[in-house]
């Protein structure tokens, strides 16, 4: 009996500390330990960076890094979540799996520290995490923001002048101008990918148009330029990319257009060509227009069910702030804050371009969110990107693609 006791007794121990380690008393050596979601963390510096930093400011602090796929990332935080995991923070990698997991009640609310921040310093970017109830369930820590790439050598060999302030028509003017060569030496004059944001993302941010309305006729003007680019050959046709599974890096990288419109992700990646490049302001409707393009946050948010909240919300200051947005500039990313000073960081990285057009389109106008923060974004995302296709492949006219998508997503959305 007394060594069934004993027995029970120190059962009862392993119980208690495996409940302590479920209830956030989470440490080693001594040091607090967050842990923090990640996609690609070999492949992604800025996560490396940010926690290094943090971690020689803080010494107290170390983290415990879940990496997951890029590919399979949002379905895994939804398993996560629906389970009641403890991860303390969760990086944000766009606004659709934020609106899932903010609308759902899964995050904390920041709203109290995101009034406390001075939020001129950040842009467009918070706002595109206010929820219509004016709140707020993360913090971004990089904005993405579209921009024109363009190859220098191939406009000084043309002789035509860098893209400065182009409409939509001059750019298709100019990748007529710019396109030579035939089959596999074929250069083109620009490079349009398959996501349906460059053409339905651009035109809604820069008409004012409403991705979720159910009147989708602000897109026309933009398909009708793309197409006819596509006929005249001055862009790769879009089957074709699907097709071959064409990478827009390997078409700019290797020199295989002049052109392309493309998100400043992309920046840090072009540091080590061995050709001129730069970047200027996406085109326009007209010239008098402010520079208007779209992006999107990545952002920091903490689980509701961390036990670690504190210590969360006091790293999500640091990598959000100045200090977080001066590692990010020293690597190349491009940081949610933006000042002289991070700017004049980010422009001296090694192989960064520094002529003014590229500073220019560094700092647009107004950067209008790629997608909606909605629950109904999703839905609306899948039906808005099957119509896209279909008109791209001329498997339907511009005008019934419209007409699908008006149908469509007042039948299922609205």
């Amino acid at each position: 009996m007394k060594k069934l006791r004993l027995i029970l007794s120190f059962l009862g121990m392993i119980v208690l500390s495996l409940v302590g380690c479920g209830s956030g008393s989470n440490e080693a050596d001594g040091k607090i330990v967050l842990s923090i979601t990640v996609w690609n963390y070999e492949q992604a510096p800025e996560f490396q960076a940010l926690f290094q930093a943090y971690e020689d400011f803080n010494p107290d602090v170390t983290f415990d890094v879940i990496d997951i796929s890029a590919d399979n990332y949002a379905e895994k935080l939804t398993t996560m979540l629906a389970s009641e995991d403890t991860t303390d923070l969760l990086t944000m990698k766009n606004i659709t799996d934020y609106s899932n997991f903010a609308l759902r009640g899964q995050l904390v609310d920041m709203t109290e520290f995101v009034n406390s921040l001075d939020k001129e310093a950040y842009g467009d970017a918070l706002e595109h995490l206010k929820t219509d109830e004016d709140q707020y369930f993360a913090i971004p820590y990089r904005t993405d923001f579209w921009a024109l790439y363009y190859n220098k050598d191939l406009f000084d060999e043309n002789g035509i002048d860098y893209p400065e302030n182009l409409t939509w028509e001059e750019y298709r003017d100019i990748a007529k101008i710019l396109t030579s060569g035939t089959g596999g030496d074929k250069v083109y004059g620009a490079h349009q990918h398959v996501w349906r944001s460059i053409v339905q993302g651009v035109a809604a941010a820069q008409t004012g148009g409403d991705q979720l309305g159910g009147n989708y006729e602000f897109l026309k003007d933009y398909y009708e330029t793309i197409l006819a680019m596509q006929a005249e050959g001055s862009i790769m046709d879009f089957g074709t990319i699907l097709s071959s599974n064409t990478s827009y890096r390997s078409q700019f990288e290797l020199q295989k257009t002049a052109m392309m419109p493309m998100g400043s992700w992309y920046l840090a990646e072009l540091l080590d060509v061995d050709f001129n490049w730069g970047i200027a302001p996406l085109p326009q409707i007209t010239k008098e227009n402010e520079i208007i393009t779209m992006g999107l946050p990545t952002s920091l948010a903490i689980n509701k069910h961390s036990f670690q909240v504190e210590e969360a919300e006091k790293f999500i200051e640091y990598v959000t702030g100045e200090e977080g947005a001066k590692v990010l500039a020293s690597i190349g990313i491009v940081p949610a804050i933006r000042n002289d000073e991070i700017t004049n960081l980010y422009f001296n990285v090694a192989g960064m371009p520094d002529d003014d057009l590229s500073k220019r389109a560094f700092n647009p106008d107004v950067i209008e969110s790629e997608v909606p923060l909605d629950k109904r974004t999703p839905t609306a995302d899948q039906i808005l990107g099957e119509e896209h296709e279909l008109i791209m492949i001329l498997d339907q006219s511009v005008d019934e693609g419209i007409k699908q998508m008006n149908e469509r997503i007042a039948k299922e959305l609205n």
